[in-house]
């Protein structure tokens, strides 16, 4: 512990040293222990990826028809005074 405390006093080269000549030497002993974890949490970021697209991609579509139903339910003739609406303000644009 002494070791690690005089590195971060500011430490000296031998110190350095031993800190980078055990992570040479530790390195390639963790690295097969950490690769599954990382690759796990790649597969898992790219299965809530698609997830996330398939639940907005619902979630269009249910908008989409319940704006169809309440079309549809307040019939033809509001569609009808929408059109003639429009088209009043089509032919003023005109006009003018």
């Amino acid at each position: 512990m002494a070791l690690f405390d005089h590195v971060l006093d500011g430490g000296n080269v031998v110190a350095g040293l031993a800190i980078g000549a055990v992570a040479l030497i530790g390195l390639p002993l963790v690295t097969p222990l950490l690769r599954p974890l990382a690759k796990a949490a790649v597969k898992g970021s790219i299965v809530g990826y698609r997830e996330a697209t398939k639940l907005y991609d619902s979630m269009t579509r249910g908008v989409g028809d319940l704006a169809r139903e309440a079309i549809e339910e307040l019939g033809s003739d509001l569609a009808k005074e929408a059109v003639v609406e429009v088209g009043t303000d089509l032919a003023r644009e005109a006009i003018s």
